[in-house]
């Protein structure tokens, strides 16, 4: 007898209750929990002395792994270099992709160039969408570049639909508009509910396996910039990306958090114009250009995403407090970081911020992630306190210990020669790091000799 029972699932991680909470037990979120109803299933049937349920399935290929191919696949390019390097190369076919971000930064129109392209390359691409009608996705596409003619477009919200169409148009690609947008009837519970989340994404994956089509969703972001829904949507794809810039500047920048065909270091970078997204492929010179060297409060760095360097500038300001207790404000730098940072000053070269507020962020929307900045992050702050800018031919590069010492970091030769590009002539440093043509390497082994360096 068919048997229809709900559950009790967290919005945020999709953790499973017996019975409604006013907070998960799992991630600690309030009001998240949510009863979904599962559609009805027919008992399971029973065989045997023993009562095990008959599991029903047929023969399975197995191979040794030996025996199967070693070829490599053949990448689809998708015509945009910043977005085919991300990805590792292009698209992998048969393979689930995933891009998330906020709200207008640029996610939709993105996925339609690259559609576009496809279809010049001699591609058929299916662009659905559960948000726009046909004739909302032609508005868009009349704005783009490139010729967005021939994608073909569906305005459907029935995954089963959308699956059946892409049959049969034969499509190679399959744009999804987005994961929260559409349900499959295999769920009673609403689009956008944890339940119809992951089995429509588990849906689409089995497709794109089968049938070797590339599938691309667009996934929406919580309050917090994390991908909504539960955290087995990032599990279930192939390839996470996320999408992320300010809306009110004309970049954006473009990383994986999750590549089973290639590095999740990667990062690609583009310039929002009225004809659509251009890439850059020289991001350093564009997150420097508005730098001013005579400025005190700024020192440059070069980071490595994957395996491209990149130059940033960071800036900070230390002015007198106008409260009992001074800020300290963070932006792109983790602010137990700058916390650690500024005990060091103090404590091993006798610069005391404790009466200032502080703020530290660094440009272009990059986030510091790798200890290899400390040094511009102490040559910023120091330079901000004594008023007097850092050299403007010169790059900081090292890491600092809570004893006051300067470690080397990785990839120095890569960073180095990224700054002797773009005009860069002296490298401030561990005494380990091995200077690159054309720069010269001023050797640092405590934190204390950059205070002496600056003031000379």
């Amino acid at each position: 007898m068919a048997r229809a029972r709900s559950v009790y699932r967290c919005a945020e991680c999709g953790h499973e209750h017996p019975k409604w909470a006013g907070r998960c037990e799992a991630c600690g979120a309030w009001n998240s929990v949510a009863e979904e109803r599962l559609a009805a299933t027919p008992g399971p049937k029973r065989s045997g002395a023993g009562g095990r349920r008959a599991v029903p399935g047929g023969p399975a290929t197995v191979r040794a792994l030996g025996d199967v191919g070693g070829e490599r696949l053949l990448r689809w390019p998708l015509g945009i270099p910043e977005l085919d390097f991300v990805f590792g190369g292009g698209l992998v076919p048969g393979s689930m992709s995933l891009v998330g971000g906020e709200p207008g930064i640029g996610k939709s129109t993105l996925l339609l160039q690259a559609g576009a392209r496809m279809v010049g390359g001699g591609h058929r691409v299916l662009y659905a969408s559960g948000e726009e009608s046909a004739e909302q996705i032609r508005l868009r596409a009349d704005r783009l570049a490139e010729d967005a003619s021939g994608v073909l477009v569906l305005g459907e919200t029935h995954l089963e639909t959308v699956l059946a169409a892409t049959r049969e148009v034969n499509a190679d690609l399959l744009i999804l508009d987005s994961i929260q947008t559409v349900f499959t009837d295999t769920l009673e519970s609403a689009p956008g509910s944890v339940g119809q989340v992951r089995e429509s994404a588990a849906l689409l994956m089995r497709f794109a396996k089968e049938t070797g089509v590339g599938v691309m969703v667009v996934g929406h972001v919580t309050k917090g910039g994390m991908q909504a829904g539960p955290k087995t949507l990032e599990h279930i794809v192939d390839t996470a990306l996320y999408y992320e810039g300010e809306p009110s500047l004309n970049y954006r920048l473009l990383r994986a958090t999750k590549n089973r065909f290639g590095s999740v270091d990667e990062l690609g970078v583009f310039s929002m114009t009225e004809r659509g997204l251009v890439g850059v492929p020289n991001p350093s010179a564009l997150f420097l250009e508005a730098r001013s060297a005579s400025t005190s409060g700024s020192a440059v760095t070069a980071l490595m995403e994957g395996t491209r360097p990149v130059l940033v500038e960071v800036q900070a300001l230390a002015a007198p407090s106008g409260y009992g207790t001074p800020q300290r404000v963070a932006t792109g730098l983790d602010p137990k970081r700058l916390a650690v940072l500024l005990a060091v000053l103090e404590r091993r070269a006798g610069h005391s911020f404790a009466n200032l507020d502080v703020f530290v962020q660094v440009s272009a929307g990059v986030k510091l992630t790798e200890p290899g900045a400390d040094l511009a992050v102490a040559a910023a702050l120091v330079s901000s306190l004594t008023n007097r800018p850092t050299p403007a031919d010169a790059l900081f590069l090292g890491e600092i210990g809570l004893a006051g010492e300067v470690r080397p970091v990785g990839g120095v030769d890569r960073r180095l020669a990224e700054a002797g590009r773009l005009g860069f002539r002296r490298a401030f440093g561990s005494g380990r790091h091995a200077g690159a043509a054309g720069l010269t390497n001023v050797a640092l082994d405590h934190v204390d000799e950059l205070i002496h360096a600056l003031a000379a």
